[in-house]
């Protein structure tokens, strides 16, 4: 596939923060009809909302992003739930796009599923090398399983398949809930929280030693959009910003860009996740062109600006 004018895609979980971002890119390339299952519609988990998805949208190219997702904490107390709807998404959407001769299927991974201590930074091929870390492997290897899956069925059917591994996304838009927020939103509100109580410090999880790497979503939403276009391989592909920053030097800068100057205090009661994060993103880049090109501080100041005015005045609409 080198052209998604003309086509028909389906995009799951195209609604949410990152689906709402390819939705633009996928009109830009002039795709001629875009379908946005809602949850209340189709609950992808059963098999039979499944199949009256396809029926429906008559898709010739589906993207996968619908996903159980949550932080540290969400993850730990609902292993179980986070493992089997995610597994069951997707298994069952891809082996109903096999049978209905889809032209191709975008299977979309987590940083996740790489085990807890890959050398940095994290190539494509060491990615059977080990366990996840414990705390979200639940869930890295209910998405894992769709690496799997897309290269059996382009070995048995000649299927088109293809999986993207994402780092961890941030930007305005982003979901603010402290029950499943990730830790760049999950700070931020607590910046503000603190901000408008007149407290002197914040509580932020962990050690601060932990090291992340973080993708502007529209960069994400690009990376995921140039894939869908021109890539066509069995091999897993990184999709990052390529550098990493340690979880105390985060919540440093977003104290500083967000005007707070009160104290960051640390609960190293609470996990610190995986020790380290960092993709190798020479594969996409040589694949097909994908380069991040939003530096963090430029995309923190605006995923703060737009907290400031919009985040904290209307609900997220997942």
């Amino acid at each position: 596939m080198s052209n998604l004018a003309g086509k028909r895609v389906v995009v799951t979980g195209g609604a949410g923060f990152l689906g709402r971002h390819i939705v633009r890119k996928l009109e830009d390339h002039r795709c001629r009809e875009i379908f946005i299952p809602r949850s209340q519609d189709y609950d992808l988990v059963r098999m039979e909302a499944v199949k009256r998805l396809y029926v429906d949208a008559r898709p010739d190219v589906m993207v996968h992003l619908a996903a159980r997702v949550g932080g540290i904490g969400a993850n730990m107390r609902n292993p179980g739930s986070f493992f089997y709807e995610n597994l069951m998404m997707g298994v069952q959407l891809m082996e109903q796009g096999r049978l209905h001769g889809i032209e191709k299927f975008v299977a979309i991974g987590t940083i996740c599923a790489y085990p807890k201590f890959t050398p940095v930074p994290f190539r494509e091929d060491d990615i059977w090398n080990g366990y996840p870390e414990e705390t979200n492997a639940p869930y890295g290897l209910a998405k894992k399983m769709l690496l799997v899956q897309s290269q059996a069925y382009r070995q048995q059917y000649g299927f088109n398949a293809i999986y993207l591994l994402l780092v961890n996304l941030y930007g305005p838009g982003d979901n603010f809930d402290p029950e499943y927020s990730h830790v760049i939103p999950a700070l931020i509100k607590k910046v503000f929280d603190a901000k408008e109580l007149g407290e002197k410090s914040i509580v932020a999880w962990g050690t601060g030693q932990a090291s992340r790497e973080f993708l502007y979503v529209e960069n994400a939403a690009e990376g995921i959009v140039l894939a869908t276009e021109k890539y066509n391989k069995p091999d897993p592909v990184n999709l990052g910003a390529g550098f990493e920053i340690t979880i105390r030097e985060l919540a440093e800068l977003i104290c500083a860009l967000a005007g707070f100057d009160g104290k960051i205090k640390w609960d190293t009661s609470k996990p610190d996740g995986q020790p380290r994060r960092c993709l190798d993103t020479n594969r996409a880049k040589k694949e097909f062109g994908f380069v991040a090109r939003t530096d963090l501080q430029e995309g923190l100041k605006r995923t703060i600006e737009w907290y400031s005015n919009e985040g904290r005045q209307k609900p997220i609409q997942g």
